[in-house]
């Protein structure tokens, strides 16, 4: 497949999908973006915006959204999926029958499925009657800035190295620079354990806990997510990469992050409810710190981290709670 005037389907019109579509049509690709609000049609389709999740950018002229999924996902050779986690299998299930074993499908969707354990790609495959070339693409990137052309650095995964490859050469330029990896499990972990990290984050700076507190965590958060990625036979190696610290670091350190927002506003004593009710957005550490806690606990695999955030988004502890929880842990060897 060549690399350039690709036809690419982004299904999600959210700020991340939205951004990654106007980055494919800088890049001449043929876009279709398919998008849930129907408000939003006439918004990318005449006003080239998405004034909803991602204001104040100007998207590209030719960027073509649907409300129909078959329009979208017609004649496509890439799809892009960036849907929430929790409707990521259906979606998948209802564009079926618009894919096939040729179609390159790359999640850029974080978190881990409820119930099953399984990663978006794991998703992918388990959903489809035929082998398809799927991967992931995951790094330290928010929305606004890739929109805006602000370099940024990325990792595409698959167990095809020549789709990996394609999507390299066909999304980079010189404001995105993607690097290839084999290892889609620990990219796809790396980016769905950061989220409820994010929160941890946000409730220290909430907290006016300081840095200590702030180096402390992001240090043993990455062991946890360490241990996880290792534990589903991951790379070490991909936790200390854009996949694992970069986005990490990335979330754990800006208020740009839903996650660190909402563990902010936690910390400052609004209630779940109350800033779930306030955004449109979707935080995913919300759904995916207690996805992620059960697929530790069937790898046995100890995530104490995740567990206080845990407590504190599903358990109505108070976020002094979760940290004297973790601070009144048995000691041990790092």
């Amino acid at each position: 497949m060549k690399t350039t005037n690709l036809r690419i389907a982004v299904l999600g019109g959210g700020a991340w999908g939205t951004a990654l579509a106007h980055h494919a049509a800088n890049l001449n690709h043929r876009v279709r973006q398919w998008v849930l609000e129907t408000e939003l049609v006439s918004l990318i389709n005449e006003k080239h915006q998405n004034s909803i999740f991602l204001p104040g950018v100007r998207l590209h002229q030719a960027i073509y959204a649907t409300n129909s999924l078959g329009e979208a996902l017609d004649k496509a050779q890439v799809v892009i999926v960036v849907v929430p986690s929790q409707f990521f299998r259906s979606v998948i299930s209802q564009a079926a029958p618009w894919l096939t074993s040729d179609t390159a499908i790359i999640s850029c969707t974080k978190g881990v499925e409820e119930g099953s354990g399984f990663t978006m790609c794991e998703i992918i495959i388990d959903q489809l009657d035929f082998v398809p070339k799927a991967g992931c693409m995951s790094g330290p990137t928010f929305a606004r800035e890739v929109a805006m052309g602000v370099p940024s650095a990325l990792t595409v995964a698959s167990d095809d190295q020549d789709l990996a490859i394609l999507f390299q050469q066909a999304f980079s330029n010189n404001r995105m620079r993607l690097y290839t990896s084999r290892d889609v499990v620990g990219v796809e972990l790396g980016g769905a354990v950061k989220n409820p990290l994010a929160i941890a984050a946000g409730m220290i700076s909430g907290l006016s806990l300081g840095h200590n507190s702030l180096a402390g965590m992001i240090t043993r958060g990455l062991a946890e997510m360490g241990r996880l990625v290792v534990a589903k036979k991951g790379k070490p190696a991909t936790v200390y990469g854009l996949a694992g610290i970069g986005d990490l670091v990335l979330t754990c350190t800006s208020a740009q992050s839903r996650n660190y927002t909402l563990g902010y506003r936690l910390a400052k004593g609004e209630t779940l409810e109350e800033i779930t009710a306030s955004t449109p957005a979707i935080a995913e550490g919300v759904v995916n710190t207690g996805t992620i806690l059960n697929l530790a606990h069937q790898h046995g695999v100890e995530m104490p981290i995740i567990s206080a955030v845990n407590g504190v988004v599903r358990d109505h502890y108070t976020p002094w709670q979760a940290v004297d929880m973790l601070m009144g842990r048995v000691l041990k060897p790092e």
